[in-house]
């Protein structure tokens, strides 16, 4: 178990910029926050832990103005952060802007063959300390905050830079570096491009089998959702469930009578606001711009459910000889848009082209076969040229 961590409270705004200046001025610092989003739409940062080289800080932002945060996250600081998703769209709506460079230890742990570790395993598979979790789903909100909630907050930054130096020496010598910094970058660009209305609908899984006047009409009304979620700051699912936005999309209801009617509506969807906004979204299902034309294939057939189901066994075993997290190398869509030959397919890109689509591509073209090793794995070889008699 670690022992006591020290640090700097700051609540007061001058205190707080400079301490902007001490921390623009590093290499690197690593960063954390708590928030809470159960009841909201966006989420609601309750404190800001910072470490670096020369100390560590909290930050209290019912106390500062968290604006002047953007200067140093556009800076050339790198941020260390572990599971960084929903802290970078904190950071994205507390002061307009994510990190320029940023280092996600969670994702990188991925490259060694951890899949998604906690924070607390890290510590221990790392560096060999416990840290304290009792504080996890603490009221963060809350004023003052108890003693026991600034130690687990500080300790969740207090050594993570050490824990930044191991994996870069262990990614170093495996020669992942470079992937597991385009992974960073990737999801950097995936938070700048988050909660855009008019794509909502991809993030409902029903959503995307539907076809025709349906597909229109779930995207303008998951749009709808999203904007309306957003105006009023409640969860998308307390607005509308998704299994109400795709029974709309189905039945594509005209009167509130035909709204009654659908599956995950209940009597709340059916009056006020509610009602007009999903029927008015309904009828503007017809205004929308068309989807673009899905990526080019290349002709492999349209039964492909063959090779995805081999390639997929083998792109689970090869993860596993190489220590990488399966769902880090990629999903069975990446695999189908792979074998499909989806111009811009995941896995056909970056280090997952040298480790996966290079050698599916050799499998697919006829220049290699999968077999049986002996040993109940798979084992993929050159295939020989048949010389007719």
């Amino acid at each position: 178990m670690q022992g006591r961590v020290e640090f700097e409270y700051v609540c007061d705004q001058t205190e707080f910029e400079a301490l902007l200046d001490v921390l623009i001025a590093e290499p690197r610092i690593a960063v954390d926050t708590e928030f809470h989003r159960e009841k909201t739409y966006f989420p609601k940062v309750a404190l800001i832990q910072f470490a670096w080289s020369g100390g560590l800080a909290l930050i209290d932002p019912l106390e500062v103005d968290l604006n002047p945060l953007a200067r140093l996250l556009d800076s050339e600081v790198l941020v260390v952060m572990h599971a960084a998703g929903q802290d970078l769209e904190v950071f994205n709506r507390c002061c307009g802007t994510v990190p320029a460079n940023m280092f996600d230890t969670q994702l990188a742990s991925g490259f060694i063959g951890l899949s998604s570790p906690s924070l607390a395993a890290l510590h221990e598979q790392e560096l060999g300390l416990q840290i304290a979790k009792g504080d996890r789903l603490t009221d963060w909100l809350a004023r003052p905050l108890t003693d026991s909630q600034l130690q687990y907050a500080a300790s969740d930054v207090a050594h993570l830079l050490e824990i930044h130096d191991r994996l870069l020496l262990r990614l170093s010598k495996e020669g992942r570096l470079e992937w597991a910094e385009q992974e960073c970058l990737e999801m950097l660009a995936r938070e700048r491009g988050r909660r855009v209305p008019e794509d909502a609908w991809q993030r409902i899984k029903e959503a995307r089998q539907l076809r025709g006047r349906a597909r229109e009409v779930v995207r303008s009304v998951a749009a709808w959702r999203e904007r309306r979620a957003a105006e009023v700051d409640q969860p998308v699912r307390h607005v509308v469930p998704d299994l109400g936005v795709v029974g709309v999309a189905q039945k594509a209801p005209r009167t509130i009578e035909e709204l009654r009617k659908i599956r995950g509506l209940d009597g709340r969807h059916h009056k006020g606001a509610i009602a007009e906004g999903l029927l008015a979204a309904v009828a503007a299902a017809d205004d929308l711009s068309p989807l673009p034309a899905e990526a080019p294939r290349r002709d492999r057939g349209n039964d492909v459910r063959a090779a995805v189901t081999l390639v997929s066994a083998w792109v689970a075993q090869l993860s596993r000889n190489l220590d990488l997290d399966p769902a880090l190398v990629g999903t069975r869509s990446d695999i189908e848009d792979l074998v499909r030959g989806v111009d811009g397919a995941r896995m056909a890109m970056g280090w997952r082209h040298q480790v996966v689509g290079g050698p599916v591509d050799e499998l697919l073209s006829g220049r290699a076969a999968l077999a049986f090793d002996g040993r109940g794995g798979l084992l993929m070889e050159p295939r020989c040229s048949q010389k007719s008699d």
